[in-house]
């Protein structure tokens, strides 16, 4: 009898396979590294081929730590970031690199080459940007598609097969072209309620009347709780499997969290409107669920059925969060490279300076961690951040002001995003937060403290593969609902509780953060003045 299920969660960086058995048991995990390129200014690829070769490795290595075997195996589940795979005809990779590097043929959902041609998916009047927050990103697929054939159109000539990367991963699993509503209707701008169908008429507005042929798009989206297929001989050679098993329908990988966090993640019972989850992780995502659509600017939804069936699903965020932290490390001279054991240490370091200092450790340093643009509550990725208060003082003591006064500048954001949220979703107080930002004890309280929220962490548990394994389970049959599935595979989470003593210093820093919201205002508008006045601007410094 098959009693065990994969999951394969490939995020920016890495991709990650684990296998579970029906009560939510993690039997092993394993993580393999996969390279991003950043070939030009704001043009980040990656190469499929090498997604799936990583993806696996890790699954039979998961495979061979569990000590479970192939014929055990009922089903397995993808989730991935909102990447954009390009393929031909014959599904053979086309370059997407105006280096014309081979290979690389991935669109990273952080690639911001897309700028124009957002603005002009945004210029036209339809319905759909409405399910946007008024705004399609740049970090979505449609932009990026009319970059591709404006920029490139012997490559749209040739494209045959465009995937969501979650899709990607699906197909080269089965061989089978449908696509999963978790992606169509979040990042394609398919229909909100699955099955979706395709935006046609908007497509026609913006120039891409050939996508659907172009990208081999179905006229509808595959809905949740079936599988796409089983797999074909050949992948199930490579990943160790055998062709009996079930595939289940893609998911974005913040959504896989929100299945995981929702359904299985033990914490006090409250209805929808008063819980948010927070996975963050290379960028931060916040997501809602709610009986109805709920929708309003700086939020992408409502779509109903991309995670759980037949609930609604909002979602806002950072651009970037841990790639912020990254790009703090790797620019200060004790830095290195940022690993996950140097964040550790980091903040291990830092742990030990509160204790000793307090909260007003790091000041006068405080930070905008806009780098990469903004999703919430404004939608506009041309924003950028600024860090204050700095000195000439290069040591490693910096090092750990600056990080520190980084965390909390991400973590104050979080909480103006959340209060700057529609108001049909509520005001939260619990968080259930997932992602590499979750792994330290410090940042789930700096996250509890800052938002005034009771934060849950999982306990052993990651809980975006788990999401994704009981995602697979259901596809599968082996449970007819998420509800019943997630109330066999439950986790315990960690709770973290608000400090009244650290938020009267963290409502300070949450309005430095708006005070420098408001400065890179004023500093935009002198930039982009056409009538300047030299002398009164000289006097003013």
């Amino acid at each position: 009898m098959r009693k065990h299920l994969l999951a394969v969660d490939v995020g920016t960086g890495s991709a990650r396979a684990g296998v579970f058995d029906l009560s939510g048991r993690q039997l092993a995990r394993c993580v393999v590294p996969i390279s991003v390129h950043h070939s030009l200014l704001k043009h980040i690829e990656q190469n499929s081929d090498e997604i799936w070769s990583a993806v696996c490795e890790a699954v039979k290595a998961a495979l061979a730590e569990s000590g479970i075997g192939a014929t055990s195996v009922l089903a397995i589940g993808f989730d991935a970031t909102c990447s954009l795979v390009v393929r031909d005809r014959d599904g053979r990779p086309l370059s997407v690199s105006e280096t014309q590097a081979p290979g690389l043929d991935t669109i990273l959902w952080m690639d911001h080459r897309a700028l124009a041609e957002t603005d002009t998916c945004n210029a036209v009047a339809d319905p759909l940007l409405e399910r946007f927050g008024g705004r399609l990103s740049v970090e979505m697929q449609i932009p990026k598609l009319l970059w591709l054939k404006t920029h490139r159109p012997d490559l749209w000539a040739a494209c045959g097969q465009i995937f969501d990367l979650c899709d990607y991963l699906t197909w080269r699993a089965t061989g089978s072209i449908k696509r999963s509503h978790s992606a169509l209707a979040s990042k394609w701008g398919y229909s909100p309620e699955a099955p979706g169908t395709a935006p046609i008429d908007y497509l026609k507005k913006i120039g891409l009347s050939d996508l659907m042929e172009r990208a081999g798009l179905p006229m509808q989206s595959e809905p949740p709780g079936r599988p796409i297929g089983r797999l074909s001989k050949g992948s199930a050679d490579e990943l160790g499997l055998d062709e009996h098993c079930l595939v289940a329908p893609g998911l974005i990988d913040a959504y896989a969290g929100t299945v995981g966090l929702f359904a299985a993640g033990v914490r006090p019972d409250v209805p929808l409107s008063s819980e948010a989850v927070l996975i963050a992780g290379t960028s931060s995502c916040i997501v809602r669920l709610s009986q109805k659509s709920v929708s309003g600017p700086g939020c992408w939804g409502g779509f109903r059925d991309a995670a759980i069936p037949d609930l609604w699903l909002t979602e806002a965020g950072q651009s970037a969060s841990g790639a912020f932290l990254d790009h703090i490390v790797s620019l200060h001279p004790f830095g290195g490279t940022p690993t996950k054991a140097r964040h550790r240490a980091i903040i291990d370091a830092i742990a030990e300076h509160l204790a000793a200092e307090g909260p007003d450790f790091g000041l006068p340093i405080s930070v905008l961690p806009d780098l990469h643009g903004t999703r919430s509550p404004v939608s506009d990725p041309r924003l950028t951040g600024i860090i204050a208060g700095m000195d000439l003082d290069r040591s490693e003591l910096s090092l750990h002001r600056l990080y520190w006064r980084s965390c909390v500048a991400l973590a104050c954001s979080i909480r103006h995003i959340l209060e700057h949220q529609p108001p049909p979703a509520g005001a939260p107080r619990q968080l259930l937060l997932a992602g590499g930002l979750a792994d330290h004890p410090l940042l789930a309280q700096l996250y509890a403290d800052a938002t005034g929220c009771e934060v849950f962490v999982p306990v052993d548990c990651d809980a975006v593969l788990l999401g994704c394994a009981l995602h697979a389970a259901v596809a599968a049959g082996a449970f007819p609902t998420i509800s019943e599935a997630g109330a066999q595979m439950r986790f315990a989470m960690a709770h973290f509780p608000a400090s009244t003593d650290r938020q009267a210093a963290l409502a300070r820093d949450h309005a430095l953060l708006k005070a420098m919201m408001r400065h890179r205002d004023e500093l935009a508008l002198l930039i982009s003045s056409q009538n300047r006045q030299p002398s009164a601007i000289s006097l003013a410094i």
